[in-house]
């Protein structure tokens, strides 16, 4: 079963609270957020989460650069197109 992810411009509510945050934070509004948006009460504990392992804070030992060479080595091995 595939998820079709949410409109932001389209959401209201809790749902529209999340994406502002995800832009916020991220200063986007990535695909697997518009996903997550299906489950907004549970998303909201999960965004922190993954900000804190994407970026260097939070006690990680490499850098934001390699998180997201493996993130894009990741999506290249599994053939998504974007």
């Amino acid at each position: 079963m595939r998820v079709t992810p949410k409109d932001p411009d389209k959401a209201e509510g809790i749902t529209a609270k999340f994406f502002e945050a995800s832009k916020k934070l991220r200063g986007r509004i990535p695909n697997s957020v518009r996903a997550w948006a299906h489950i907004p009460h549970i998303a909201k504990f999960f965004l922190p989460f993954s900000i804190t392992l994407q970026r260097e804070a939070g006690g990680g030992l490499l850098s934001s650069k390699i998180k997201e060479m493996v993130v894009i080595k990741t999506s290249q091995v599994n053939s998504c197109t974007y």
